[in-house]
């Protein structure tokens, strides 16, 4: 199984480079269209070479997709929470009823008879 995950990193690491070989000439990445540039004060703009934008771009929707999700999944870790304290409120209750021995409870005494005769 190591094995096969060193094939895999290797393979990606040969076909990244090989895009960045490929991809190395500059282009200009600007940040608004020519139109709008002149309203807000100038052109914002960056030359780089393409296999960084392409990379870039692959980074950056990654982050927007794990955010998006971790997002997503608020419902569920909120839900999770709530059981999580509801459990240790229970076990708390049941654990301060146990420890009572002078005042039982006439529901677990009947419980506890109808165990014993069995």
């Amino acid at each position: 199984m190591r094995y096969i995950k060193y094939l895999f990193l290797g393979t990606t690491a040969v076909v990244l480079i090989v895009v960045a070989l490929a991809n190395r000439q500059m282009v200009t990445l600007r940040a608004l269209p020519d139109g709008l540039a002149g309203l807000f004060g100038g052109p914002f703009e960056i030359r780089l070479p393409l296999f960084l934008v392409i990379f870039g771009g692959i980074v950056v929707g990654l982050l927007i997709g794990f955010v998006w999700e971790w997002l997503r999944e608020h419902k569920h870790r909120a839900a999770a929470a709530r059981k999580s304290r509801e459990v240790g409120q229970l076990s708390r209750e049941v654990r301060r009823l146990r420890d009572r021995p002078d005042q039982q409870d006439d529901v677990l005494a009947l419980l506890e008879d109808t165990g014993k005769a069995r």
